[in-house]
């Protein structure tokens, strides 16, 4: 795991990151300004247990292109929860707690992965153990309204202005921000590459 020191307000940012892209980028940075982080963990994952692992590209790949993409420095690209053994959610937050008592973290996630959030395991612990920021993401501004995460806590939300405060809140505690979107997916961004590659050739 990247150093980090007591008092710190760091944001993590899991995904499969299959590819990484600027979309990815811009939501790293909207949580960095509004959350007011010192650190954002860009936690690269072995492989979501919800999607189809054989369209994976290697981890040291993805690893390598998001390292490309996130000059600031203050974003740490890694893919610790290899050593751990486990790629679920719930459990890699357990642990980044229990080894970094004092630290103040937000999970950051997409608004296009609270739809599905419920189906997560322990998706509640993972509620309960740190803060929540659902940054907007075309087409699902308003998921959060529906959302099964959303009403489950809806007592817990923290309304956008006061989204700076949110790393020293206790969880349960959620935010949804708004802010510019990009248009890009990681799975666009893999069909456009394998119809490039299966295109005849001239």
């Amino acid at each position: 795991m990247p150093h980090v020191e007591k008092g710190m307000a760091v944001g993590l940012f899991g995904g499969s990151f299959n590819p990484p892209h600027e979309g990815h980028v811009l939501v790293a940075e909207i949580a960095m300004r509004r959350l007011r982080l010192d650190q954002l963990w860009w936690v690269v994952t072995p492989g979501n247990p919800l999607k189809d692992h054989r369209i994976l590209a290697p981890l040291a790949e993805r690893l390598a292109l998001s390292e490309t993409i996130t000059p600031d420095p203050r974003v740490k690209v890694t893919a610790f929860e290899r050593t751990l053994g486990q790629n679920y959610t719930a459990k890699t937050l357990a642990v980044v707690a229990a080894r970094n008592p004092g630290v103040k973290f937000v999970w950051i996630m997409g608004a296009d992965n609270l739809k599905d959030f419920h189906r997560w395991q322990s998706w509640r612990s993972i509620a309960s153990t740190f803060p929540i920021a659902v940054i907007d993401r075309p087409g699902d501004t308003l998921s959060y309204l529906s959302s099964k995460m959303a009403k489950t806590f809806a007592y817990a939300r923290v309304d956008e202005e006061d989204a700076a405060t949110l790393a020293r809140r206790p969880a349960p505690a959620w935010t949804f921000i708004h802010g510019p979107r990009s248009i890009l997916s990681s799975t666009v961004l893999r069909d456009g590459a394998a119809l490039e590659k299966h295109a005849p050739q001239k």
